[in-house]
């Protein structure tokens, strides 16, 4: 592979690619079991699908064991392409490149928040709420508003991504070519190599957080945090207000 080309990091391109087929079945299934138990905000004619809150709430648990893996890759291997310490300096820069590439990194981080709202509020919600016609139910409206910011955020970050790097940005997201040392084999190894630099670094976690991109660290708790309530909450509560 030519070095001059615009190269993806090989798991970048499968956590990505994965999450991205994920996020958009969870938006069209989303969509279908609004469609069929809701209609408040308008609908679309289409025959409707019985097991169809079965399969959104698959497509969603799916996602949310992936997102762990994720967000961590993105808040570190990718923290460049999420929100940056002078994000404000430089959206003052309105129509340059840099203003347009600071758009792309703040829908991207927005995009992992919208996630975490969209696990959480799915895994809260009861599966007879819908079908009973019992629509007022506060977990399913952040449910609802997190479905619309994750369509927002999509169709934006796709935009930006077109514009910012054009086709050859598309096809290296879609490219199945990579590099000797990127290879699956090398992964274990500079997995443990992070886990090991995490550990040592944590005791000092708040000079860390002060000195680093700390708005971006501070979400990454959240994030984190977030993806952990999803997975225990339900455990706690069985869904309601």
């Amino acid at each position: 592979m030519s070095r001059s080309a615009l190269y993806q990091p090989l798991l970048l391109r499968l956590l990505h690619g994965i999450s991205g087929i994920l996020v958009i079945t969870a938006i069209i299934t989303g969509f279908l079991v609004y469609n069929t138990f809701d209609q408040r905000f308008g609908k679309i004619p289409i025959p409707k699908i019985d097991p169809i809150q079965d399969i959104h709430g698959t497509v969603g648990l799916f996602f949310l064991l992936l997102l762990p893996a994720f967000a961590l890759y993105s808040f570190h291997a990718g923290e460049k392409r999420l929100l940056q310490p002078d994000f404000i300096q430089k959206l003052t820069q309105v129509g340059k490149p840099i203003w347009w590439v600071s758009l792309q990194r703040i829908v991207n981080t927005l995009m992992l928040i919208a996630s975490v709202l969209a696990v959480i509020s799915g895994r809260m919600m009861k599966e007879e709420w819908l079908p009973i016609g019992e629509l007022d139910h506060l977990w399913y409206y952040f449910h609802l508003i997190a479905w619309v910011i994750m369509v927002c955020c999509l169709a934006i970050h796709v935009l930006m991504s077109a514009k910012v790097g054009g086709a050859p940005l598309l096809l290296s997201m879609l490219s199945g070519k990579f590099r000797p040392g990127d290879s699956p084999k090398n992964w274990y190894g500079r997995l443990r190599s992070w886990l090991s630099n995490f550990s040592q670094n944590f005791t000092g976690g708040i000079n860390q957080l002060i000195q680093s991109n700390s708005s971006l660290r501070i979400i990454e708790v959240f994030v984190l945090l977030g993806i952990i309530t999803a997975f225990v909450l339900p455990l706690f509560f069985s869904g309601g207000e």
